[in-house]
């Protein structure tokens, strides 16, 4: 008689060669199939860092790959929580081993919902990709769904619950989403390892020999917070030096116009975005089935933009070159209020060069908070950080590192102004007044040459 399907376990377990973590181990079938699965692959054709790829050529990793190195570390973590805090030794502080297969299935898909250039197209088309995540989970017509209903009834629900951290056992959802959890801990190493920067490299190792299950989630060991300080302060520098990178961004703001523009276009440009772009046109109206979702990545996007690059109308197609050869926008730092008259004067000065204000000139602002503490009236709050001392009471971590006290709380990025390069660029001016006016008005912010 052959086990049911939810305890079923490969008869040689499976590995999956990893740049980051060497070794992904799969001992579950259950865990194969979902890899398997039609939703998981998708995620082999959206780049993880988006835009980032521009700036950083190796940055050409997938979600796939992201998704794979999440369960591995929440694989580790839950090894070393069975075999050392089991609630055997423990009681209630200890792990339940029961909980092992759905926190490995909600670490694996945790980003299934995601599309391509994720956060660009969700602005642009109002979508979330936790929401869709969750629907991919609970919806009866994916693969997903019906993988995970095999183990047994309620359990795509049960997953769906963690992505949502609603489910009851707060371990399990500490583990794949808070302040310092296995998707973050696998996004800092795997994006600094193929962007090629050190920032965010971190020892790993020492982390998980230091977390500890408790009662109200998960909790480090007091002797291991100079390794959570360097997690920290990792998590700080990728975010300010890779992800809010202003050519990355000035990419970004390329495309969110790429797409606007397309998007405005489609009640008199019909029948070309429909022989262009098909597979977009439910988004184009704003009404999408997840279907319709799930046929989009990249690649979809990219030979729309390839069409669109010969299209009559001069901005999509100028825009969809500038995005295809890497023509990011210039930007420069500027202070809200005390600048915004300077704005508005580059804005007419562009608008005298010969660009459309609305499709060349943006205001992006890129903020996050390295540490932040627990504020229970926030309607999104963080769960903090606590370290076990060795008397076994729990201590806030910025209370006893300075280090991490100097961050938390503390906004970290800047807002930017992005233009066409040519307002800059004498040699591409056929009008040198208007390249003198740009040039006296932001000379406050040009050094060396370049706008800072």
């Amino acid at each position: 008689m052959s086990l049911p399907y939810k305890y079923q376990t490969l008869p040689i377990e499976k590995v999956f060669r990893d740049p980051v973590h060497n070794y992904i181990h799969v001992n579950h079938q259950v865990i194969l199939d979902l890899i398997n699965s039609k939703e998981v692959q998708r995620l082999r054709r959206i780049k993880q860092l988006g835009t980032s790829s521009f700036t950083f050529h190796g940055a050409e990793h997938s979600r796939f790959s992201h998704s794979l190195g999440v369960y591995e570390i929440t694989r580790r973590i839950c090894n070393i929580f069975q075999q050392n805090y089991s609630n055997e030794k423990l009681g209630e502080e200890g792990w339940d081993d029961s909980e092992r297969l759905v926190t490995l299935c909600a670490a694996l898909l945790h980003d299934v919902g995601h599309g391509p250039y994720s956060h660009t197209f969700e602005r642009i088309f109002h979508t979330d990709h936790e929401e869709i995540t969750v629907a991919i989970i609970t919806s009866p017509e994916t693969e997903v769904y019906q993988i995970l209903n095999s183990v047994e009834a309620g359990f795509p629900e049960k997953v769906a619950s963690v992505i949502t951290k609603t489910y009851p056992n707060s371990q399990v959802v500490q583990m794949i989403s808070s302040q310092i959890d296995a998707d973050r801990m696998d996004y800092l190493l795997r994006d600094a390892y193929f962007t090629g920067t050190k920032y965010g490299t971190f020892d790993l190792t020492r982390i998980l020999r230091m977390i500890r299950p408790c009662k109200s989630g998960i909790v480090f060991a007091i002797n291991g917070m100079h390794a959570v300080e360097d997690y920290i302060v990792s998590r700080y520098q990728m975010y300010v030096q890779v992800y809010f990178h202003r050519s990355s961004r000035g990419m970004e703001v390329v495309l969110e116009h790429l797409l606007n523009r397309a998007h405005e276009l489609f009640p008199q440009e019909m029948t070309m975005l429909q022989n262009t772009a098909q597979l977009l046109i439910p988004f184009f109206k704003e009404s999408f089935s997840l279907q319709d979702y799930l046929r989009l990545d990249d690649g979809v996007l990219n030979t729309a933009f390839n069409l669109w690059s010969e299209t009559n109308d001069l901005i999509l197609s100028d825009l969809s070159q500038r995005f295809l050869n890497r023509k990011p926008l210039k930007s420069c730092r500027f202070v809200p209020e005390v600048q915004d008259n300077l704005i508005a004067q580059m804005q007419q000065i562009t608008e005298k060069a010969g660009f459309n204000s609305s499709y060349y000139t943006a205001i992006n602002s890129s903020y996050d908070l390295p540490y932040d503490f627990y504020q229970p009236k926030l309607e999104k709050h963080r769960t903090q950080i606590e370290l076990q001392q060795n008397d076994g009471t729990l201590v806030e971590l910025s209370q006893v590192s300075p280090l991490v006290a100097a961050l938390a709380g503390q906004e970290q990025g800047d807002h930017r102004f992005y233009f066409p390069k040519e307002m800059i660029e004498e040699r591409l001016q056929n009008n040198f007044d208007l390249f003198g006016e740009t040039y006296r008005l932001f000379a406050s912010h040009i050094h060396n040459g370049e706008l800072i």
